[in-house]
């Protein structure tokens, strides 16, 4: 008996592996991303490539662990769920009252060290953040937010 149900468990194991989620391999650097709305310095795109991409861009980096069932599942909810609160890619197609909504989230999520998630950190070493980069991203994403406040006669470039 306990001989069948490891065969079934391992057959089970072996089936899950043929049920793939898509993955997210689209571009990054769309006409709709945040660089087209906000300047984005290339300190800051190097910290949110590092620690946000690839749960909240279009494009995922994926690491080995992804390709193995139930993993795979575990990771593309988070990517889709990353994705719908905030995707860099998108940013431009937001509304101006969402994009400073993110604006703001952004300087407190990372500012209350609530991003990016442990969960990410422990694997991607590069998306650990420092206390300076976390204020870093922090000032530009509220920076940013005040010059999409700014009546757009008053933006001087």
């Amino acid at each position: 008996m306990k001989k069948k149900l490891v065969i079934f468990l391992l057959s089970a194991i072996l089936l899950l592996q043929l049920f793939q989620p898509q993955q997210n391999d689209g571009e990054i650097y769309t006409n709709s991303h945040i660089s087209h709305v906000v300047h984005t310095p290339s300190e800051v795109n190097t910290l949110l490539e590092n620690a946000c991409y690839d749960c909240h861009s279009n494009q995922t980096i994926y690491p080995w662990y992804s390709h193995i069932q139930p993993l795979a599942w575990w990771l593309n909810h988070h990517i889709e769920e990353g994705k719908s609160e905030l995707n860099f890619s998108a940013f431009k197609d937001y509304s101006l009252k969402r994009q400073k909504h993110k604006l703001d989230e952004i300087a407190e999520m990372v500012r209350e060290k609530e991003m990016p998630l442990y969960s990410y950190t422990l694997v991607h070493s590069q998306a650990r953040l420092s206390n300076d980069e976390m204020e870093l991203l922090a000032v530009w994403a509220l920076h940013s937010k005040a010059k999409l406040e700014a009546p757009k006669d008053s933006i001087q470039h």
